[in-house]
């Protein structure tokens, strides 16, 4: 814990430096009138949902009831030091996504379908260069032309009972924040990582057959559930998600939240705060014993299957300062804490603080810059079985217990169609998931990034 906030401390003392630059800055004019949000299609993920031009996205369909999402995200990563060795790897996404209204289509009030296709491509360097369990560039995985999402929402009683259901994932609805894709860690973005290595918790752009509900049960005070099919063929790098069969589950996954939640419409200083967690009933693989008790990882045979983990989370954030009402420009605080409840899992417990300034320089109303650090810590089975792997190489059985992860990130927004995001992370202590017969632990590594999203609506919004 005490290394956990001496790193956050440093973070938070770079962001806040940042906040006060664009105070002082010579000159600054604040706006005057409360720039419009940017519209954009309910279907892009959270992991899209970072530009803040302020600039509303073109859309030549909505008078008939179609708002559209056209997007590439890219992703770049080197390790200068550290890790298995030095390289570079890029990854990218094409997004193409679509909310029709049914309501302007055909008079159903408060339904809308969604729809989203993606093509992932590339590769990741924490995969090929670092070894580590996690990976330093968010959109890497299910690496084809993937069916996202196809579902229906519909909106009941004046939207306060918001009910959807069809193929989607679990990662887009629940335990996501769109403060956390300012950064390019998989470790923060598009959630916290623990959920996906202790459970069946599905993410984007894997889809499964899905239903969740959101009431909200007093003011600003909401609760959310959902269950999703847990279905390994899903995941499988040949499957394309346009599959509508059942063949192969497993079982299923509950996620859940309750929560208290504002924005800048209702709050001066918008926050979130939320308690939640999952009941997971599909299976899952032992993370230290086979199907005959042996070590796994030595003998080669396959995993125990075991069925039934739990785990909680409580997460927040909240906006510390906002010096204009009329303006979005501050700076905000966001954490997450996780832990298991039941089951054999890899990681006992998972912690996250950061920080995030929106408004940086004069003139860069919607450019952030933020710190993220994070610690996943292995259960005792995860390092028994890391341990037994590094003795078997002729190593030793100092195996460390806690990854660190953490990246300071500056994000500019160019126009209302491109965002840069430069940014740097470093790994401590990063595990050997990817090389465990290494006979000595991987070096910490230091990661220099690059992030850009390109929103094709304005682009070809304003060639017209």
């Amino acid at each position: 814990m005490k290394s956990l906030a001496a790193i956050a401390a440093l973070g938070m003392g770079i962001v806040a430096f940042g906040a006060r630059a664009q105070d002082i800055e010579p000159g600054a004019a604040e706006p005057t009138t409360k720039q419009a949000p940017r519209q954009v299609a309910k279907t892009v993920p959270p992991a899209l949902r970072t530009q803040k031009s302020g600039a509303a996205t073109w859309q030549p369909l909505a008078e008939d009831g179609i708002a559209l999402a056209l997007n590439y995200t890219g992703e770049a990563a080197a390790n200068a030091t550290g890790g298995l060795r030095r390289d570079a790897a890029y990854t990218g996404q094409i997004y193409i996504g679509a909310d029709l209204d049914f309501g302007k289509i055909a008079g159903l009030d408060g339904g809308t379908l969604h729809f989203a296709v993606t093509n992932r491509h590339g590769k990741s360097l924490s995969q090929i260069a670092i070894g580590n369990n996690t990976s330093v560039q968010e959109v890497w995985g299910t690496q084809n032309t993937h069916l996202a999402i196809l579902t229906w929402e519909q909106k009941l009683f004046g939207g306060a009972l918001d009910i959807e259901a069809g193929k989607s994932q679990a990662n887009i609805h629940f335990l996501n924040s769109p403060l956390y894709c300012n950064f390019q860690s998989n470790s923060t973005c598009g959630n916290p990582t623990f959920v996906f290595k202790n459970s069946n918790f599905t993410y984007f752009p894997a889809s499964s057959w899905m239903a969740r509900a959101k009431v909200n049960i007093a003011d600003r005070w909401f609760a959310h559930v959902g269950i999703y099919e847990v279905n390994p063929n899903r995941k499988r790098a040949n499957d394309d998600g346009f599959s509508f069969s059942f063949k192969g589950g497993t079982g299923f996954i509950v996620p859940y939240e309750l929560g208290y939640a504002s924005d800048f419409t209702t709050d001066r200083l918008p926050r979130h705060y939320i308690l939640g967690g999952w009941i997971d009933r599909g299976d899952y693989a032992d993370p230290l014993r086979d199907d005959r008790g042996g070590v796994a990882i030595l003998t080669g045979r396959p995993a125990a299957t075991l069925k039934g983990r739990s785990g909680i989370y409580v997460r927040f954030d909240q906006m510390l300062t906002r010096p204009d009402p009329a303006s979005e420009r501050g700076l905000s605080i966001f954490g997450v804490a996780m832990t298991n409840l039941s089951g054999r899992v890899e990681e006992r417990h998972f912690l996250e603080l950061g920080l995030l300034q929106t408004g940086t320089f004069a003139g860069r109303e919607h450019d952030t810059i933020g710190f993220v650090v994070n610690r996943q810590s292995f259960s005792d089975l995860a390092m028994e079985r890391m341990r037994a792997a590094r003795i078997s190489a002729g190593g030793d059985g100092n195996i460390h217990r806690n990854q660190y992860m953490m990246e300071l990130a500056y994000g500019a927004q160019i126009g209302a169609a491109i965002r840069l995001s430069p940014n740097i992370q470093y790994i401590l202590n990063p595990d050997q998931t990817g090389a465990p017969f290494r006979s000595t632990g991987i070096k910490n590594a230091l990661v220099f990034g690059f992030k850009f999203t390109i929103d094709a609506l304005p682009l070809i919004g304003g060639m017209r």
